[in-house]
């Protein structure tokens, strides 16, 4: 059953038992000036990695600290300027992140992905969002533990700003933060940030959207999808193993890896296989997570995905799930936990709204 409103996920190992509240940060940190004056003497240069950028398996190329026009974004619609769209609790994660206190997210605009049905197009294609100085997110971020209470920090489409995050990073364990630093990823991932990025993340939660390389070069414009991110999650997993609330039986995750899939309109056979290609790599171990939540954004020129997930659809996966015989498995059941909002998917955010997400638990 939903764990309280807004968390859609069941647990299929029948974990029931409720979420103990979790230590964290202090507010006691001291002062932003404090923050703001070890920021400015922080030793990490990250000048060299915006320069012709390769932070993502494309390799744009493009001189992204050169300016803050267009002609200096990358692929990913960004420059080196960092932009946030939300910072905040989110309760929409799979219940080891969101414990009783919510995930603590930072949603970056600009992805690297930039699939054509993306659910948080508004940040990901559009680039909706606010320009900061590391400092001020590092405050920010520092407020939301603080009033919160938080199990982790969350950074969603991390991997366009590696340098920014893993400075910030850096900055809040040296100031006493000793939560779970979690990487929200597409799966697209260069091994080389990975092994980059491995002393600053705890927990990996990337998805694995296409076994199909004529899809993943269809809705994502890279038709090497299945293998970078197949490549990526075992690199993942070489560095944080299975996510930990399985592998102890706790309630809450600290370290680990879980993946996610997004079940498409029409394309059952691409989820079986992606189920199949997971299964068959990392075997019936693996923590995963089992999406229907998407809905239509925009008009898509693919006629199945101006439509929701069918239940005749999504069952043919779960059952495919259960046949295989992953013991770790989150999913999310068509219909369950409907917004009290007409007109509004549970998980669908808008970050035109001071709370993009909807559903029962506070977000201030």
């Amino acid at each position: 059953m939903p764990l309280k409103d807004g968390i859609l996920f069941k647990i299929n190992n029948n974990v029931n038992k409720l979420f103990k509240n979790k230590a964290t940060i202090q507010a006691s940190w001291g002062h932003h000036r404090i923050l703001r004056n070890q920021m400015k003497n922080e030793a990490i240069d990250s000048s060299n990695l915006f320069q012709e950028c390769r932070l993502c398996p494309r390799g744009c190329g493009t001189k992204r600290s050169e300016g803050t026009g267009q002609k200096s974004a990358g692929f990913c619609g960004e420059t080196a300027q960092l932009k946030v769209a939300y910072v905040g609790p989110h309760f929409g994660e799979e219940p080891p992140l969101v414990g009783t206190h919510g995930s603590g997210t930072v949603f970056f605009s600009g992805c690297s992905l930039r699939c054509s049905y993306c659910q948080n197009f508004q940040i990901s294609r559009e680039g909706m969002g606010e320009t900061l100085e590391l400092e001020d997110l590092a405050e920010k971020v520092v407020d939301m533990t603080a009033a919160h209470s938080v199990h982790n920090v969350n950074f969603v489409t991390p991997d366009h700003f590696f340098p920014h995050v893993f400075r910030l990073i850096s900055l809040l364990r040296r100031e006493g933060c000793d939560l779970p630093m979690v990487f929200n990823t597409s799966g697209y991932q260069s091994i080389s940030m990975l092994k980059m990025a491995e002393p600053f993340v705890d927990i990996y939660l990337p998805d694995f959207k296409y076994a199909d390389s004529t899809l993943a070069a269809r809705f994502s414009r890279c038709k090497d999808y299945p293998e970078v991110a197949l490549k990526a999650i075992s690199e993942m997993i070489r560095q944080k193993g299975f996510l930990d609330s399985f592998e102890k039986e706790s309630l809450l995750a600290t370290k680990g890896v879980l993946v996610r899939h997004l079940i498409l309109p029409g394309y059952v056979e691409n989820s079986v296989n992606v189920l199949t290609t997971l299964y068959l790599e990392f075997g019936a171990r693996l923590p995963l997570s089992l999406m229907s939540q998407y809905k239509p954004v925009r008009h898509h020129q693919e006629e199945n995905m101006n439509r929701p997930v069918t239940s005749e659809e999504f069952r043919k996966v779960y059952e495919h799930a259960i046949d295989l015989g992953f013991e770790n498995l989150f999913v999310q059941f068509p219909g369950e936990g409907e917004s009290r909002e007409p007109n509004k998917a549970p998980f669908l955010p808008d970050f035109t709204k001071h709370k993009p997400f909807s559903g029962g638990h506070p977000q201030d």
